[in-house]
């Protein structure tokens, strides 16, 4: 029963978010019919990693346009660290799975 929950936990719930976002954002990474597969990168991992970039670049004492461009870095580094965020994630709850 401990590893039913720790793979629903760990494996399929960050998967489903991940396919919900997939399927929220294909406008967005659908450029004429092929997938931009950086965009895609970057928006599927968006919620695994960006509470990690606002820790790091706090946009403080900056005008109105190097507050926006600090919060568009976040939001990109955010989502590439995101991604290797969800695999990680999901790899280790395999891990924690089988082990279990």
């Amino acid at each position: 029963m401990k590893r039913i929950g720790i793979f629903l936990r760990k494996v399929i719930l960050p998967l489903t978010l991940a396919a919900l976002l997939l399927l929220l954002f294909r406008p967005i990474y659908m450029e004429n019919g092929t997938i931009n597969y950086l965009l895609l990168w970057i928006c599927v991992g968006i919620p695994f990693g960006i509470h990690r970039m606002f820790l790091w670049l706090v946009p403080h004492k900056f005008d109105l346009a190097g507050t926006v461009g600090v919060f568009a870095l976040n939001v990109i580094v955010g989502g590439l660290i995101g991604g290797l965020a969800l695999i990680w994630q999901v790899a280790s709850g395999i891990v924690a799975t089988v082990k279990g």
